[in-house]
């Protein structure tokens, strides 16, 4: 709690602890008024006025209610001594008012106010938090001083209220403890209460009397006066009478509270057999009162079915109170003696508690017969009653003699016998009680009348209060206190599922608390306190059984869809089998204004949990489906398709990770541009992965079209930084002085060379490049430079792929559509046939669909122009000048491609594998995309280069060839060897060179190589004019014939 905050509560409650001392002072009042009447009545002064005759007259009445009054005022002693936090909190504001007293103008209070404020809280303490209500009730004056009525000092009264008393608790005792017992426990609070009023007035006792009320702490050790408030009589007993506590030996004392703790011991031995017994108690009354209240009435025998229904319903109300009793005392006791409580009792007490609220639930469920009956049952018991005072009455009118005390028992039966006629109300039961009491002097009933008479007015109280009664008996707001049981009571639950309807029960108990909330003070609102236990009850009810459920279920459809792999034993013989289906036949439990559905709930959870995994995971999609339709099957479980996009098995590696990684990507793949393949380099594995058009499409299928602008321009951001290292190897002092060198030479020899570039100038710069320097692993400035021109050509074979893929993805989805060239619009279709505005909605969504498809199939998005578009300004720029020598480096990397194209092929041949490939056109790619953004193809095609390799390679191998006609006349074997190899060495390279050649035409044709920038600009023009006229043209026809004035 937050400092100061104890202070406010306190401050709130203050406005309750003044209603309450209003009630207690108006409880003395009566109190006294009470004692005066029956000192009245009862008066040893023999020249006081009578008022009646009353020799023979008991208002056994009169006590009891007097007695249940000072039930109360020990009731409200015992719940503040019992709340240490109000007593800490009284102080802590005490405290805070004498601050307040230093400085009241800091806290905006006039002075004058704090004077009379004061007195009322020292008035409020002595008066209820001491402790001292009941006391100070029966410590009033009683005798009027001013010579009216005079209590201590009357003998006749003293002797009627101990004979009351007497027979009050010989009624109680029999009682007390046996299957019948109605609410003497009460009555017993109030006789004991009554014993020490009669002291502190008549300053008499009578020993035999008080052992016999502590006698009863034998059979009864402990009394529930409210909620968790528990009473012991013998404490109360010794404490308000201490002059009769001496008479008792320590030992009789001792015993009491021996007894006690033998109580409990006994109670949590037997709680289990008690439950059962009750279990079949309460089950076979349940299947009576069903059976009873089912049943047809018969008018011929209306009147016994009446009492049968009488016997049923007042048998119920007994099983309540007993069971009440049960849980509220072992509960209680438990807390009041701190003494820990068994697994199997908890468990046990729940039963009982569901038991109870079953008696409530099944009296609630035929409320309507039962409303019905009771009135009946009332009018037969008036009936059985009217007829015994009838009776009597006839005899009173017989015996002729007259006497005053005969006319005050005839008038007393005249004036029950007029109660009677009517509706059986608490204020008529009370009168018809009042005036028997009368009524019965003179032995105006017979003995075999009396009891029956009695009986009858018994069976009409419980009767005429029995939905009230019932639902006092079943009410478990005590659980408030007693919540730690509740953890304890869900594992149970959860462990034995097969009875889990129960929950609906505890669920019910719980709910009795709020009520009693709904009156609090202290807080700001009581919807705080509400919203405290809600929560507290919900986060309990989550962790040790909603949670676990989920858990459980889930762990069980994984087991069962994974058993392939045998992960453990699930066999039922030997591990056991839990049945956790029941829970989800439940009904929604209520609980405040919500409904706890655990089907619904776990469903939830369920669902929740495989979207969320199979988003992480999309292969898994089958696994999760399958553990779906399990659910549905095993549990009953409506779940919910998750319409995620479903993986294939071809997936491959995924678009989404290649975009993210693409600088991994290109570096670690090689491109093949006829199979539009990319083929892993190199792999720890026995195989390589590729990657193809399928697995692009399927790919796309799953997170959808637009991902493929999204790689585009991750490709975009990727080349931006590959060219800035293309940007700073051309702009370095040593390349670039090479290649003007380079340019120079190739302009000054052309017209010798037939316009063809020297095969030994290139040679010449990709060897010379070494002496510059060379890598750890022995790769030249060259060899790095054409591996950069292989990722770009790469990302660009990426790009290329991606479209495609998505042209595919496009296809597989459009085959559903019957006719590309005339599709129907199915928004119009909707409106003519009038349909919702939501279906309208629908087909307009179908119709951008089918437009969106239709277009990416027809045309497909240029991915290669844009790339090319966005790059060449800046390419060609008058700043990036040092890039116009790019041309003249192709041959070198040509040559030095080839070299190491040749050597990565002779390995797929070795036992040492790494390294060894077969294809890589990314640089073919790169070459084709970097010509086409600097526009050098011309330039590079007026080097010839080709054709000069060619011929040179033809050359040598006619020269080769010419030497080994020579040879073989002179049969020199090894130099035939070495001629073959050479020969053939030759035709590898000019292979190589011409699959090389073969790759740079395709490449070229992605990037429009027969058209110039200069062509292409030209192109771009003519169309844009062409457009424009065109639009012209139709402006005319669009124009109003007539010019509208406004």
């Amino acid at each position: 709690m937050v400092e100061g905050d104890c202070q406010i509560q306190m401050g709130r409650f203050v406005s309750f602890l003044q209603e309450l001392s209003c009630f207690v002072t108006r409880c003395y009042e009566v109190v006294v008024n009470v004692v005066h009447q029956l000192a009245v009545l009862y008066t040893s002064n023999k020249n006081a006025p009578k008022i009646i005759e009353t020799s023979g007259v008991h208002f056994q009445a009169m006590y009891e209610h007097l007695g249940e009054l000072l039930t109360v005022l020990i009731t409200l002693d015992e719940i503040i001594d019992n709340h240490a936090t109000l007593k800490d909190h009284w102080t802590m504001y005490k405290r805070l008012l004498k601050s307040v007293h230093h400085n009241p103008s800091k806290f905006g209070i006039q002075e004058d106010k704090l004077k009379p404020f004061e007195k009322l809280l020292l008035k409020l303490e002595c008066q209820l938090l001491d402790g001292m209500i009941f006391q100070a009730c029966i410590e009033q004056q009683f005798d009027s001083l001013n010579g009216g009525v005079s209590v201590s000092k009357n003998s006749t009264f003293a002797e009627e209220f101990a004979h009351t008393l007497r027979t009050a608790f010989a009624n109680v005792e029999t009682k007390l403890g046996e299957p019948s017992e109605i609410d003497q426990r009460d009555k017993y609070v109030g006789i004991c209460g009554l014993f020490v009023l009669h002291f502190q007035i008549f300053r008499t006792i009578d020993k035999k009397f008080y052992k016999s009320l502590l006698d009863v702490c034998k059979k009864v050790p402990a009394i529930t006066l409210t909620a968790n408030i528990i009473w012991f009589a013998d404490n109360f007993l010794i404490q308000k009478i201490p002059a009769a506590a001496k008479l008792l030996d320590k030992k009789s004392i001792h015993t009491i509270k021996l007894q006690r703790e033998n109580f409990l011991q006994q109670k949590a031995q037997s709680l289990t057999k008690d439950m059962q017994s009750y279990y079949v108690f309460v089950s076979s009354w349940m299947t009576k009162m069903e059976s009873i209240l089912s049943k047809e009435q018969r008018v011929d025998k209306f009147a016994e079915d009446l009492s049968n229904r009488c016997n049923v319903f007042i048998q119920g109300f007994l099983y309540a109170y007993s069971l009440s009793t049960i849980i509220k005392t072992t509960m209680n006791l438990y807390m009041s003696m701190q003494k820990p409580m068994t697994k199997t009792s908890v468990k046990a007490l729940c039963r009982l508690v569901e038991l109870l609220k079953a008696i409530e639930h099944m009296f609630y469920r035929r409320s309507m017969v039962v409303a019905d009956s009771v009135t009946h049952i009332a009018q037969h018991l008036q009936y059985q009653a009217l007829h015994t005072i009838s009776v009597a009455k006839k005899r009173v009118i017989s015996d002729k003699k007259y006497s005053e005390q005969r006319l005050d028992v005839l008038s007393a039966l005249v004036l029950a016998e007029n109660t009677l006629h009517g509706p059986s109300t608490k204020q008529r039961r009370l009168i018809v009680s009042l005036a028997l009491s009368v009524g019965t002097q003179m032995k105006t009933f017979k003995d075999e009348e009396l009891l029956p008479l009695q009986l009858v007015l018994k069976k009409l109280d419980l009767i005429s209060e029995l939905t009230e009664r019932i639902r006092a008996q079943c009410d478990c707001c005590f659980l408030y206190w007693h919540r730690a049981i509740f953890p304890i009571y869900l594992d149970d639950v959860y462990e034995n599922a097969v009875d889990s309807a129960r929950l609906h029960y505890m669920f019910s108990a719980l709910r009795d608390c709020v009520p009693a909330m709904m009156h609090a003070r202290h807080l700001e609102s009581y919807e705080l306190l509400l919203e405290c236990y809600d929560k507290e009850i919900m986060e309990v009810l989550n962790e040790h059984l909603l949670d676990k459920l989920c858990k459980e279920i889930e762990k069980d459809l994984r087991l069962s869809v994974h058993t392939h792999l045998k992960l453990d034993d699930r066999n039922p013989f030997r591990v056991g089998m839990k049945d956790l289906a029941h829970f989800f036949f439940l009904n929604p439990i209520r609980f405040f204004n919500r409904f706890i559905d655990i089907k619904a709930y776990v469903t939830h959870y369920l669902d929740k949990t495989f979207y969320n995994l199979t988003t992480v995971a999309l292969h898994d999609w089958a696994t999760y489906s399958e553990m779906r339709n399990l659910a549905t099957q095993r549990y009953g479980l409506s779940m919910t398709e998750a319409h995620l996009p479903s993986q294939t098995l071809e997936q491959g590696l995924d678009v989404l990770e290649i975009m993210r990684n693409i600088h991994v990507f290109v570096s670690r793949y090689l491109y093949n541009l006829n199979n539009q393949i990319f083929i892993e380099r190199t792999s720890n594995n026995k195989h390589l992965n590729t990657i193809n058009i399928r697995h692009i499409a399927n790919s796309i299928r799953t997170h959808g079209t637009g991902i493929m602008n999204t790689t585009v321009n991750f490709t975009y951001q990727f080349l931006r930084k590959k060219f800035y290292i293309f940007s700073q190897f051309m702009y370095d002092e040593h390349i670039k002085s090479r290649l003007i060198k380079d340019i120079r030479f190739f302009r000054e020899v052309k017209d010798q060379n037939d316009h063809k570039y020297p095969f030994e100038r290139a040679d010449k710069f990709n060897r010379g490049i070494r002496k510059l320097g060379i890598t750890p692993d022995g790769q030249s400035y060259l060899d790095q430079f054409r591996q950069l021109i292989s990722q770009i050509g790469n990302a660009m074979g990426y790009v290329r792929m991606i479209r495609s893929g998505g042209l595919h993805c496009c296809s597989s989805a459009i085959r559903f559509v019957p006719d590309l060239e005339d599709i129907v619009n199915f928004e119009e279709l909707v409106k003519e046939e009038g349909l919702s505005e939501e279906t309208q909605k629908a087909a307009r969504q179908l119709d951008s669909v089918l437009g969106d498809l239709t277009r990416n199939f027809a045309e497909g998005t240029e991915y290669f122009k844009m790339l090319v578009d966005v790059f060449a300004p800046e390419f060609r720029s008058p700043k990036n000048m040092h890039l116009r020598n790019f041309y003249i480096i192709v041959p070198p990397l040509t040559l030095n491609f080839v070299e190491h194209s040749i050597n990565c092929k002779e390995k797929l041949n070795k036992k040492n594998k790494s390294g060894a490939a077969f294809t890589d056109d990314g640089f073919a790619m790169g070459v084709a995309y970097i010509l086409k953004l600097l526009d050098q193809y011309q330039e590079f095609d007026s080097l010839h280069w080709f054709q000069s390799v060619r011929e040179k390679y033809v050359k040598e191998i006619r020269a080769v060839a010419k030497q080994q006609n020579v040879q073989s006349t002179n049969q020199d074997e090894k130099l035939l060897q070495t001629m073959n190899l050479t020969h053939k060495r030759l035709e590898v390279c000019l292979q190589e060179f011409e699959l090389l050649y073969f790759s740079l035409s395709s490449a070229r044709i992605f990037f429009r190589a027969d058209k110039t920038a200069a062509e292409e600009n030209q192109e771009k023009k003519e169309k844009e004019e062409e457009s424009v006229k065109s639009s012209n043209s139709e402006l005319p026809n669009s124009m109003p014939a007539d010019p509208v004035v406004k």
